[in-house]
């Protein structure tokens, strides 16, 4: 007998969903201070992306160093600065900094 084969769209759906759900978990955990719990879900959730490639959420936003979620106020500050938005990991001081040239040409 052989395996059923599942498609490929089926596998991004299910990835998709899983991802996004452990996104909403890793930002509660962190709410209720459980770092090491958020910071689990989130490595989690970027295995699955990099195994099914794809992208996280959008609006999700996670610290590149020490991968915990960024919530702002909570743990992230965001300053701008000339053409940056400088965002600041609030556990580990990463620096993040994004440009927002054409947002201001408009």
């Amino acid at each position: 007998m052989s395996r059923r084969r599942i498609s490929n769209d089926r596998i991004e759906k299910i990835a998709a969903e899983r991802v996004s759900k452990l996104a909403s978990l890793s930002q509660a955990a962190l709410r209720d201070g459980r770092e090491d719990r958020a910071r689990r879900y989130v490595t989690i959730a970027l295995r699955i992306c990099q195994k099914t490639r794809i992208s996280m959420p959008e609006g999700f936003v996670f610290c590149k160093k020490c991968r915990l979620p960024l919530i702002p106020g909570v743990n992230q500050r965001v300053r701008v600065s000339r053409e940056r938005v400088i965002s600041t990991c609030g556990a580990c001081g990463n620096i993040r900094r994004m440009p927002y040239i054409r947002e201001k040409r408009t």
